[in-house]
């Protein structure tokens, strides 16, 4: 929840943390928004601040640190679209300079900054939401409401097969396909299945044809606390058959089954697809549910209490594949716990850690209290 000054009446002015691709990408949707105000781009790079704010034609403010620039142009709002090394000292600077933040995913590097963005959210009293983009689509919700008509879930799944080729870091990465593109599914797995991960199984592999130094293709399944199961199988280094980049879904439920293909609506095994409804969609949705929550006082989707346990799956898969063995969420969650206790360097976060019960237990707490309708 924000803080207790009075909620902004008109556009809400924002400064844009983040000038590389990313961060064109939410500058584009900031200006195409009527109810945002972008006032300032910042960038430790001043250069590409200016080559970003230039290519909006109006005379957008720069600087190198997104606080200072906030305070210069009276923005309210930061938008955090830096690369993940940077969430955490970024949003933690915004949060205690009274601005709301809206995140690009991950929230964070690892499990541990998160905790502690949650708790320095908590203890700031600010709203700090990150944008998990595929899960602001029309048809997922359609999907969520097809499976909720077909009572418990047994299983889903989903297939994901690319062969993008990037260069660059990604190409470098040990876990490319977990770390880099997996949290989208996972995340909407949470959501379609309304349930939290309990334990994660993965193996990865790379192909003797892959271009990726680490492993390209991975397996996991996650035990939810439903009694679902949810079966990720994906690969970056898969030629031909290509999938949507949303991928291919399929739920079995407890009265039948329905479909995704992660492009059109979902089909149901039985009777016609019902249309889906039109809504904005990707980070222009997440955009508009960020400014609705700074007016309204509401708790988004995407809350950081909420957004975290989609990270901890990331985490417990790549640790499964390195270890070969079974993984517990808790124990994603309590060595992050651990780790973010020891490591905290603002005391009153620090102390907000040291008085949860249990990481998961406080992450509960909030996302359980969230009210916002869906787009």
């Amino acid at each position: 929840m924000s803080g207790a000054d009075p909620r902004p009446a008109g556009p809400l002015p924002v400064v844009l943390a983040g000038a590389g691709n990313m961060g064109r990408a939410w500058c584009a949707a900031i200006e195409d928004d009527p109810g945002v105000e972008l006032t300032g781009i910042a960038d430790i790079d001043r250069t590409s601040a200016r080559a970003a704010a230039t290519a909006t034609g109006r005379d957008v403010a720069v600087g190198t640190d997104a606080v200072e620039l906030a305070a210069a142009t009276g923005a309210r709002a930061v938008v955090d679209a830096t690369v993940p090394a940077a969430h955490h000292p970024v949003t933690t600077a915004a949060l205690f300079a009274g601005l709301d933040v809206l995140g690009e995913k991950p929230v964070a590097e690892t499990v541990a900054q998160a905790l502690s963005l949650a708790a320095a959210a908590q203890v700031s009293g600010r709203l700090f939401m990150v944008s998990q983009s595929r899960r602001w689509n029309p048809q997922l919700f359609a999907l969520r409401a097809m499976a909720a008509d077909l009572g418990a879930a047994g299983t889903l799944t989903t297939g994901f097969f690319r062969a993008p080729r990037f260069g660059g870091f990604r190409e470098e990465m040990a876990h490319p396909l977990l770390v880099d593109m997996a949290i989208h599914a996972f995340d909407a797995a949470r959501f379609l299945l309304d349930a939290e991960p309990v334990s994660a199984y993965c193996e990865t592999h790379n192909p003797p044809w892959s271009w990726y130094a680490g492993d390209a293709s991975a397996t996991a399944v996650f035990a939810m606390d439903s009694g679902a199961r949810y079966t990720y199988t994906g690969s970056w280094c898969a030629p031909g058959a290509q999938t949507s980049w949303n991928g291919e879904w399929r739920l079995s439920a407890q009265r039948g089954a329905v479909r995704w293909d992660g492009d059109h609506e979902p089909v149901p095994d039985t009777g016609p697809a019902p249309p889906v409804a039109a809504a904005p969609s990707g980070i222009a949705a997440a955009l508009r549910a960020f400014t609705d929550a700074v007016r309204t006082g509401a708790t988004p989707m995407g809350e950081v209490h909420e957004n975290v346990p989609s990270l901890a799956m990331v985490e417990a898969a790549v640790r499964s594949a390195r270890t070969g063995r079974r993984v517990l969420i808790d124990d994603v969650l309590d060595g992050a716990h651990a780790e973010a206790l020891r490591t905290e360097p603002h005391p009153d976060v620090r102390a907000a850690l040291a008085g949860w019960p249990s990481a998961r237990e406080a992450l509960a707490r909030v996302r359980d209290a969230r009210t916002a309708a869906p787009p």
